[in-house]
């Protein structure tokens, strides 16, 4: 392991939040997990389109 890959690691604490986005050319998929890579909730799905971006950013 290097050390900026080191370094990543050692910034996750317990209130750190994941937030992962599976991009794709018609619709985008959404999950987020804790620190410990234990899912929280469900996958949201939403379109490829500037308005439902915002709706997800805006919650």
């Amino acid at each position: 392991m290097n050390y900026t890959q080191k370094s990543r690691i050692e910034q996750i604490t317990d209130s750190t939040l994941i937030v992962g986005i599976d991009v794709a050319k018609e619709t985008h998929v959404a999950r987020a997990q804790d620190h410990r890579g234990i899912e929280l909730g469900r996958r949201l799905i939403f379109a490829a389109t500037i308005g439902d971006l915002k709706h997800c950013i805006s919650g």
